[in-house]
């Protein structure tokens, strides 16, 4: 869990999320959105991926990346699971 705390930290990152949830995306296509090199999205990409936020297929020659929902289930099930007060605290 520690990973996708650190992948989703960055503004980048969350960006990125934020475009995958419409739909699939090649990496051309979400380059387009922004202003840093290749190796940049690279890296951001490398680090979602990593945490296991996207997944990945290949169509052809292209990269199409996707955004992997049960991780983020399982996440909103974490933070829910840390702020539920027990039975019978106050």
């Amino acid at each position: 869990m520690q990973s996708v705390w650190e992948a989703v930290a960055d503004p980048h990152r969350r960006k990125i999320l934020s475009l995958l949830k419409g739909g699939e995306m090649s990496v051309s296509d979400i380059h387009a959105h922004f202003d840093f090199s290749g190796a940049t999205l690279s890296h951001h990409l490398g680090k979602l991926k990593a945490a296991g936020l996207v997944v990945t297929r290949r169509k052809g020659q292209q990269i199409i990346y996707g955004v992997h929902m049960s991780v983020f289930e399982e996440a909103a099930q974490t933070v829910s699971d840390l702020f539920r007060r027990e039975e019978g605290s106050s």
